[in-house]
């Protein structure tokens, strides 16, 4: 009988399935490590999990606000820019305009110089040659008192006669150059 209870209980024990305190003891184990997993391991990288994702979410938001305010910096740079360019411009054409300006008044400045200078230069001229014609009538007068007496034979010394006599001279000595400078056609 004894056989037949070994055999018995050697037929109920299959090779696939475990023998009970196996399995008891094995669920014992798993149910200790599940424990310690679910108490201090899980937290702990559950923790480390919460701190990578602030860090992460963190480093985000810094990004984010770096970016806007380097949009920002951008933008108030371009308008400064911008500005900058305006008042570059402005500046240009108030020097253009200043240089015309300059310009017109250096222009009308030798313009005027040159009038006068010229006004100058023709009353000197003027004055040279009025001293030249009464050099030259003083001159005539004498040589031609000079030759009036010698064709007259008579001494010419009173003043009022030779100024006659001068002055008669000289118109002659006029109307003959006036009738030499007109063209032929006209005598």
């Amino acid at each position: 009988m004894q056989n037949a209870l070994i055999i018995a209980a050697e037929e109920t024990h299959s090779p696939l399935v475990p023998p009970l305190y196996d399995i008891v003891w094995s669920l014992v184990a798993f149910i200790v490590i599940l424990l310690v997993f679910w108490r201090v391991i899980i937290p702990r990288i559950t923790k480390m999990l919460d701190e990578r994702t602030e860090a992460i979410e963190g480093g985000i938001k810094k990004a984010e606000a770096a970016q806007e305010q380097a949009a920002a910096a951008l933008d108030e740079y371009n308008k400064q820019l911008a500005e900058a360019r305006a008042e570059a411009s402005r500046i240009r054409e108030q020097a253009r305009a200043d240089a015309n300006a300059i310009g017109n008044e250096l222009r009308e400045q030798a313009q005027a110089d040159a009038a006068r200078i010229t006004a100058n230069a023709q009353a000197q001229i003027e004055a040279e040659r009025q001293s030249a014609v009464q050099s030259l009538r003083s001159e005539v007068g004498t040589l031609a008192l000079d030759l009036a007496s010698g064709v007259i034979g008579e001494s010419l010394k009173d003043d009022e006669k030779s100024a006659a006599v001068v002055d008669r001279f000289l118109a002659d000595l006029e109307a003959s150059q006036g009738q030499s400078t007109q063209p032929a056609g006209e005598h």
